[in-house]
């Protein structure tokens, strides 16, 4: 068991000036793993970018699921970057981030970033996993939706049936 306090420590020099220091930090909260999870989603709502970079970096290396909420908050962030890290961290993840994800866009899918992120994790999830043919059935329609001029309508009811199929079947996410 790591100690709190160095994993505070950690957490505070991912906002370091030097990018040597910032990077050791986050090699080393991926070593330590999922007990640095919770405390590296509040950095993925810090002002300055940098900083939030490197949570949504550092949390792709430690794939634990407990940061798919947060992470699919991230993928409104304004910085492409940003949202690019967490969308490949929710990829890492896998399959158990797909029920979150279409639950967000169930709700409401009017944020452009949020879509365009989305049909990346679903592309890569269904490419990556084994039950692809499962999930392409279900995910296909929300593909095809995403890619749409008419996503930000259309995708709310999508995502919604898709939903409804996903709990139908066993083992996927």
């Amino acid at each position: 068991m790591v100690n709190k306090n160095s994993i505070d420590i950690l957490i505070k020099q991912l906002s370091d000036k030097d990018g040597q220091m910032r990077e050791k930090a986050r090699l080393t909260l991926v070593d330590i793993g999922k007990e640095a999870t919770l405390p590296l989603t509040t950095l993925l709502t810090a002002k300055d970018q940098q900083t939030r970079w490197e949570a949504a970096k550092t949390l792709g290396g430690i794939s634990d699921p407990v940061a798919i909420p947060s992470l699919i908050n991230a993928l409104e962030d304004n910085i492409f970057e940003v949202r690019w890290l967490a969308s490949e961290a929710l990829v890492g993840i896998g399959a158990v981030s797909i029920k979150p994800l279409l639950e967000k866009l169930r709700i409401g899918s009017d944020n452009l970033f949020l879509r365009e992120e989305a049909h990346h994790v679903f592309k890569y999830i269904l490419r990556d996993n084994p039950k692809a043919n499962d999930l392409n059935a279900i995910l296909k329609p929300v593909i095809d939706a995403l890619d749409s001029s008419t996503a930000g309508v259309s995708t709310p009811a999508i995502a919604k049936k898709a939903l409804e199929k996903l709990s139908l079947q066993r083992n996927i996410g």
